[in-house]
């Protein structure tokens, strides 16, 4: 009952209201981004319930330089200063409210990642993408991009099985504390996070 009807009624209500709430925010934002660096959002398809790919918004925080070949510059060369600012607090995510608005995804659920991950991932791994993915997860609110690949999916998953309103609840606070805290935006050493190049456990 929660997971079919209520789940998705509350994302509804709550992204549209929290939308209309910052909207204020987000113009601002985005016209720094625009004078900064010339472009404001960051559209890319990810695979959502049933691995449905769809097209998910996000402030962009890095600019498009490449290397004499043509390659895009590593991520910690691209990551502009106003970005970084952006990127920290977690206001790249806040376009995501549309997204759930248009019922994509949802305030919480694993958070979606690259189509090419697809192939990678074992059948216990695929389980992620029997809920709708959402803006803050059980992963992200566990150390995000801090801890490994191996077990951000295992939280993953766990999710799926254990998913409540309670559970939920949880989340949301957790993920409150979290962005106040500024805890997990990046790996050590990194800018953004490692790549998910496959894995041979279950």
């Amino acid at each position: 009952m929660y997971i079919q009807f209520i789940k998705k009624t509350i994302d509804f209500f709550v992204a549209g209201i929290m939308l209309i709430m910052v909207l204020p925010f987000l113009l601002i934002i985005a016209i720094l981004l625009f004078l900064f660096h010339g472009t404001v959002f960051f559209v890319h398809e990810r695979p959502g319930k049933g691995e449905k790919v769809f097209k998910l918004i996000k402030f962009k925080t890095m600019n498009d330089k490449r290397d004499t070949q043509g390659k895009l510059l590593p991520d910690a060369q691209r990551l502009t200063k106003i970005g970084k600012i952006v990127r920290s607090t977690s206001f790249d995510e806040l376009p995501q409210l549309w997204n759930v608005l248009k019922g994509d995804m949802s305030l919480i659920g694993p958070r979606p990642l690259l189509v090419q991950y697809l192939p990678l991932y074992s059948e216990k791994q695929r389980k992620r993408h029997q809920v709708r993915p959402g803006i803050t997860g059980w992963a992200q609110v566990n150390g995000r991009n801090t801890i490994s690949w191996k077990q951000k999916f295992e939280y993953d998953v766990w999710y799926v099985e254990n998913l409540s309103l309670a559970l939920d609840m949880k989340i949301l606070w957790l993920t409150i504390v979290k962005v106040f805290k500024r805890e997990g935006i990046s790996a050590e050493g990194q800018a953004t996070v490692e790549p998910f190049r496959g894995n041979d456990f279950e």
